[in-house]
């Protein structure tokens, strides 16, 4: 479903085969890497926490208000959640992007699947396009920050490297006018500045696929010069996901810690996604009642 998305891969002709090709010879190098996280992905489990804890917390303000969960590419997949949503004749209708950065290739496809599926679009249909810089959404980031420097040794939490990990774009997207790689920037300057520049920080980019240019630095690039300059202590943020998934579990977690151990990095601690964070949930609320009260 990934590489049949249009918003992300833009093949003129060829699409459908094209996608057909990609999965198949990544299917088996991402089978094994599932398998080291438990066997499957832990996104949709943290996905249904939040979607409980947003309810709960809305209901307080409606309640009425019924908060479902659609994804793009698996179940519960955002055509059969239209479906349910057009039976219940609902009077207004938010769509809430679990994405705080807006790029074509995440929100806006995801807005575009939704127009697909959901007909007619009219006026109750409201749409949060992005919230980089909510308040509550920076705390939420700077809290998970203060608890994993808790996890380094008391002697070495001076000498830690903030690296911030996102997940990259083709270069492309940004020379087209695409906003998310200014939008993860305005998100990491906010925490810096919340936390008084406490302590070096750096931007990277992960999980290119394909042969085009993306984003750089990489990651794993940004590791080994850190490495080169004599850094030992790494925390690193995964700064574009809201919750931990085989992007932050395998490949943060595991695939870059091999790098971090072949560059002789002694403490190399991966952020816990913001999951089940109240402050996280906040920040969801807000941008709803914000939108809602329009």
């Amino acid at each position: 479903n990934l590489f049949s998305d249009k918003d992300i891969f833009k093949i003129p002709i060829g699409q459908k085969l094209f996608a057909k090709i990609i999965s198949s010879r990544r299917a088996p190098k991402v089978s094994e890497e599932y398998k080291l996280i438990g066997g499957k992905s832990p996104i949709n489990e943290w996905t249904e926490i939040q979607r409980k804890m947003l309810e709960k917390k809305l209901r307080t303000f409606d309640s009425n208000i019924t908060v479902f969960t659609a994804m793009r590419y698996w179940n519960p997949i955002t055509k059969d959640v239209a479906e349910k949503i057009k039976a219940q004749n609902f009077d207004r209708i938010v769509l809430l992007p679990l994405y705080p950065h807006y790029s074509i290739s995440t929100t806006g496809s995801s807005f575009n699947e939704w127009d697909r599926c959901f007909t007619p679009t009219n006026e109750k249909v409201l749409r949060v396009n992005n919230y980089q810089t909510n308040p509550k959404y920076i705390s939420a980031l700077n809290e998970r920050i203060d608890q994993t420097i808790l996890r380094f040794p008391e002697e070495v939490r001076k000498d830690i490297q903030l690296v911030f990990s996102a997940h990259g774009t083709p270069i492309s997207m940004v020379k087209g006018g695409d906003p998310y790689s200014h939008h993860i920037k305005e998100t990491m300057d906010k925490v810096m500045h919340e936390r008084k520049h406490s302590h070096p920080h750096h931007l990277c980019f992960q999980s290119k696929v394909g042969p085009v240019k993306w984003l750089t630095p990489a990651t794993d690039t940004m590791i080994e010069e850190l490495a080169a300059q004599d850094k030992k202590h790494l925390l690193i943020i995964p700064i574009s996901f809201v919750s931990d998934h085989v992007e932050t579990s395998f490949e943060l977690d595991i695939e870059y810690r091999h790098v971090a151990d072949e560059n002789k990095i002694e403490n190399y601690i991966v952020m816990e996604g913001l999951n089940d964070s109240q402050l996280f949930i906040d920040a969801l609320y807000e941008e709803t009642i914000k939108i809602l009260d329009k």
